[in-house]
């Protein structure tokens, strides 16, 4: 990698913030400080330009690909961006050891200190540091870093179901230290290694390894263990070796109080370099200590403790709704308590390390964690790549070496899925076998850098093809990513396949390493399908598996995926460019899914009303009604009965059975409230703004207002931003409204897909333009003479340039080998005045593209609304329509 062309006249002569490093001369340890604040960035290779003045201020944590991952452009910005700072260092930092660590950059970084290169590094997930002693000055430094986040084949990831964030996309530390310090040059991580040799409920023992940077026969390291409550149970001082190292191993901390998620106990072990001489402390570092002893059996599952213990969690990845990769600690914080206020005590750190606040709150509000690294979907056959991949696996686990919720290093995500070179050749042969050596590589690296510790690959469902590799006999746990019953077949297929794996490997631990179904919050349908993006279906999604997992001890667990909704730029569906089968919306909002594990898993008092979140709903009346409309509702809870009511009248007192009630409930119109009580006083409340369309739209006494309808769907979908409420498709009916011919919309029709995945362009409605109503004749509503505005929405689902088809989806059926773009060109009426002529992709019926067009009727003499469709060529398409009355 070259330095920047002029870099250092360039830096220079630029202006930038600066900051001041005070003097620390009586206080002679470490100084860690952030230095997130006021730095300047510039996007893009072109240094003439930046010189110029285009540069942004911006503060850390920073990623340039917050926005462009979820525009409708396709594709995002891989590539370079330049950030840089000027830094002071004052009198009291000289004849110390000055770095700069950075908590993560994705994914080449490369610091420069007055315009001097320092250091390189690789990997876009784990921390890093360099040393600047060598080239900083008193006074003013300018920092300037290069960051690249390319595709490059070298290193890792070179695919998978997410989103490559480019960035300073954490926190950056300047650190000061005495010359002799504590190891800061051992991969990023805090230079000591701590083990617990022996742990039982009766006595444990601890030994501590590390390195000073200097020897000095004058100075000791100090090994003190403090309880919660600081009260010191173990003092130790330790010789330093000629080398550097040193040791101290505790040999007897009685009666200690033990780790687990129910009881996060914590030690501190905190260690100082002193000069014996003058008792001064040179350098101090702080770290966690968790008794706790496990194993995993393969045919009774996970032990904590000597307990048998069933791990049940999630993954998580880490962006969050408009700040892509670059949160503040809070927001990861937030993420893990989220996680522990549902029950979850696992969490699957993936598909790479993560922030260090995540481990630290996993150790602190006791969550079992496994930490893996990017070697997704493939490998490059090449040296390159496996030093990278074996160099990142050994930075992770060193610096993460001592917490104690650490108890599974992963590697290797669905690494068969997406193999180089065509099928059934000899160097598709070859590439598997290179990919069985580096997966055996990682798995002695792991074995020899922490022996107490499992590990795991997660595989994905192709169990002929890993079994045939030769992928089961490598890692210490088989993790096994399951879709069946979304991806591909039923929800029974998942249990007959977890038993085809134990039977044919009985000696082999199993993790149910991913689960989970696409749910896009807005949707519901209270008989949903496969692949139709509702909640409903994902619950029954969840509680399928839950059933599972939680009947056959040989599963030592179930981690869904995800805990919450992620990016990849490359997705389309119902919510373009996120995966929806987070518990938790992007932004952090929990789905009715959520509920279904907090009252399986949370030990506190559960009672909670499904579709909280849908607050805004409308449905055609109940037969022989025109004001009521009646829907059911589930209460999830862990107690043993429900009593539900609605605007303070009882409904009915139910049952919990797989914790869950179920309820009819007659919705009016207006708001509704809705109070849900268990039997041991706890209650829920929520209030719904209800709709109800009367099946006589004269009527009197509910009269009508508005109507908007998703044609080719059976879905209910709620926009949350203008409290509109979409009712589904229904054929005409006289006094009521409806369709008149044609049929729904398949993108497949040997497919059970729903209606597209595309993202169309042009809206945020995806869901709703996604489906159509295809060849129909007519649209009718019978509505009362009056003022009205009458909107169309038309998107074209067919185009010449075909969907590629997931890889993570392992159907047989593609449908980028169906359905090419056919012209089409029809007229459109309202009562009988030609409003629309000539609709066609020679206009405004562009492929993959919302068009929308509203138009205002008077009706009178009680005609109602008819909208007729004359198709010139081809069929006729409508994807949704509004009605409402302005008077």
């Amino acid at each position: 990698m070259n330095k920047p062309k002029n870099l250092a006249f360039q830096i220079f002569s630029l202006c930038v913030l600066t900051l001041l490093i005070s003097s620390h001369t009586a206080f002679a340890q470490r100084i860690k400080q952030s230095i997130n604040t006021s730095w300047q960035f510039h996007k893009g290779e072109d240094l003439d330009t930046a010189s110029l003045g285009y540069w942004q201020n911006i503060n850390l944590s920073h990623t340039w690909n917050s926005e462009d991952v979820m525009d409708d452009t396709p594709g995002y910005y891989r590539g370079i961006g330049f950030y840089k700072k000027d830094i002071y260092i004052a009198d009291g930092a000289a004849n110390k050891d000055v770095y700069l660590y950075f908590e993560g950059a994705g994914q080449l970084a490369e610091l420069f200190v007055n315009g001097q290169s320092v250091g390189k590094h690789i990997g876009g997930y784990s921390p890093f540091s360099f040393n600047m002693t060598k080239v900083i000055k008193r006074g003013k430094n300018t920092v300037f870093v290069k960051v690249d986040n390319s595709y490059h084949r070298d290193i890792a990831p070179l695919g998978g179901d997410f989103s490559v964030y480019g960035g300073i996309y954490r926190d950056v530390y300047l650190v000061t230290l005495e010359k002799a310090h504590f190891d800061m040059d051992n991969y990023a991580s805090s230079g000591i290694f701590i083990t617990t040799p022996q742990v039982s409920a009766q006595k444990a023992s601890v030994s501590v390894k590390g390195k000073v940077s200097s020897f000095q026969k004058n100075l000791k390291v100090k090994t003190i263990i403090y309880d919660a409550d600081g009260r010191i149970i173990s003092n130790l001082t330790s010789d330093i070796n000629a080398d550097g190292s040193f040791s101290a191993v505790a040999q007897s901390v009685t009666n200690p109080k033990l780790w687990t998620p129910e009881n996060p106990y914590l030690y501190r072990v905190v260690n100082s370099i002193i000069d014996i001489k003058s008792g001064k402390k040179l350098d101090e570092v702080t770290n966690p200590l968790g008794f706790r002893w496990f194993s995993f059996d393969a045919e009774k599952g996970f032990f904590l403790n000597g307990n048998p213990y069933k791990i049940m969690g999630a993954s998580r990845h880490q962006d969050y709704k408009g700040l892509g990769s670059a949160l503040p600690d809070a927001l990861h914080i937030n993420d893990v308590q989220q996680l522990k206020e549902m029950g979850g005590n696992f969490l699957r750190v993936s598909h790479y390390p993560q922030d260090p606040a995540i481990m630290e709150a996993c150790d602190r509000l006791g969550i079992l964690v496994s930490v893996e690294t990017p070697g997704n979907n493939q490998i490059t056959e090449n040296e390159a790549y496996s030093t990278n991949m074996l160099e990142m696996q050994r930075e992770m686990i060193r610096q993460n070496f001592n917490h104690p919720s650490v108890i599974i290093w992963s590697y290797m995500n669905e690494v068969l899925i997406q193999p180089l070179h065509k099928e059934n050749t000899p160097e598709r042969e070859q590439y598997w076998k290179n990919l069985r050596k580096l997966a055996q590589e990682l798995e002695d690296l792991c074995r020899k850098e922490d022996p107490a510790r499992y590990t795991m690959v997660a595989f994905h469902g192709d169990f002929e093809l890993y079994k045939r590799v030769g992928f089961f006999d490598i890692p210490m746990i088989s993790g096994w990513n399951l879709y069946q019953g979304w991806y591909v077949g039923k929800f029974e297929d998942f249990e007959t396949f977890v038993l085809r794996y134990h039977r044919e490997y009985p000696d082999k631990p199993i993790i149910i390493s991913e689960f989970g179904a696409d749910a896009d919050y807005r949707l519901h349908d209270f008989n949903p399908s496969r692949f139709d993006k509702t909640q409903e279906y994902a619950n029954q999604y969840h509680e399928a598996y839950i059933k599972t997992i939680t009947k056959y001890p040989f599963i030592a667990g179930g981690i869904v995926w995800n805990l919450v909704e992620f990016v990849n730029e490359a997705r389309q569906d119902a919510n373009p460019h996120l995966n929806t089968k987070g518990l938790l919306t992007a932004d952090r909002k929990a789905k009715d899914s959520y509920f279904i594990y907090k009252a399986l898993l949370a030990k506190e008092h559960v009672v909670k009303i499904s579709g909280s979140s849908w607050d805004y709903r409308a449905q055609q009346a109940d037969r022989g009604s025109d004001i009521v409309a009646t829907q059911p509702v589930t209460i999830f809870s862990n107690q043993k009965e429900v009593t539900l009511w609605l605007n303070h009248q009882k409904i009915s007192t139910q049952e919990v059975v797989e914790r869950k009630a179920v309820f009819n409930v007659p919705f009016l119109n207006g708001i509704n409230n809705l109070k849900a009580v268990a039997d041991d006083g706890m209650e829920d409340n929520t209030h719904v703004n209800f709709h109800v369309i009367a099946n006589n739209l004269k009527n009197k006494t509910n009269q009508f207002t508005t109507l908007n309808v998703s044609l080719g769907d059976k879905r209910m979908f709620m926009d949350e931003v203008t409290g509109e409420s979409w009712v589904p498709e229904k054929e005409y009916s006289s006094g009521n409204w409806g369709y008149i011919g044609g049929s729904v919309f398949k993108d497949d029709e040997k497919s059970d897909r729903y209606g597209s995945w595309r993202n169309v362009l042009g809206t945020p409605y995806d869901a709703i333009y996604q489906t159509q109503r295809i060849g129909l004749q007519e649209f009718k509503a019978d509505v009362p003479d009056g003022f009205y505005e009458v909107t169309f929405h038309f998107a074209e689902l067919l185009t010449k340039e075909q969907q590629q088809k997931l890889i993570y989806d392992l159907a047989k059926s593609n449908p980028a080998e169906k359905n090419e773009l056919k012209s089409r060109s029809f007229n459109v009426s309202l009562n009988g005045i030609n409003i629309i002529e000539n609709l066609s992709d020679e206009n405004y019926l562009k492929p993959i593209h919302a068009y929308s067009t509203k138009f205002s009727i008077s009706v009178t003499d009680n005609k109602g609304i008819s909208i007729a469709f004359d198709p010139a060529i081809g069929s006729a398409i409508l994807n949704a329509l509004q009605i409402r009355k302005i008077y």
